[in-house]
């Protein structure tokens, strides 16, 4: 599976200015407009633009945390890597195991 490991920059100005311009568009659409249908819509457009900032903060975290998670998961493999030690050292290997069959256990004669 793959992950986005950072957000561009130019991505998060537009996501958050995004979301600042429709709370300002609402706080203005408020303050112009003062009949039902205006107000409805300065609710919804503040509202929308605060779910988005929201929003965008719970995916940074989010991403922050994959890659914090990614560098734990890096050396944890290679401590194990090192532990090991090189790949054709024979005496790293554990023995082979042996099969041992038992005997018949009825009507043996």
């Amino acid at each position: 599976m793959r992950y986005v490991h950072a957000v561009g920059r130019r991505s998060r100005i537009i996501g958050y200015g995004t979301s600042l311009l429709l709370v300002v568009l609402g706080t203005v659409v408020a303050a112009v407009r003062t009949d039902v249908v205006g107000l409805a819509s300065a609710v919804a457009l503040v509202s929308i633009g605060l779910v988005a900032a929201t929003s965008l903060v719970f995916y940074e975290v989010g991403l922050s945390e994959d890659r914090e998670r990614a560098r734990e998961s890096a050396a944890r493999r290679r401590a194990t890597d090192a532990a090991q030690g090189p790949p054709g050292d024979a005496a790293q290997l554990p023995p082979p195991r042996r099969l041992v069959r038992p005997g018949r256990i009825r009507g043996s004669r």
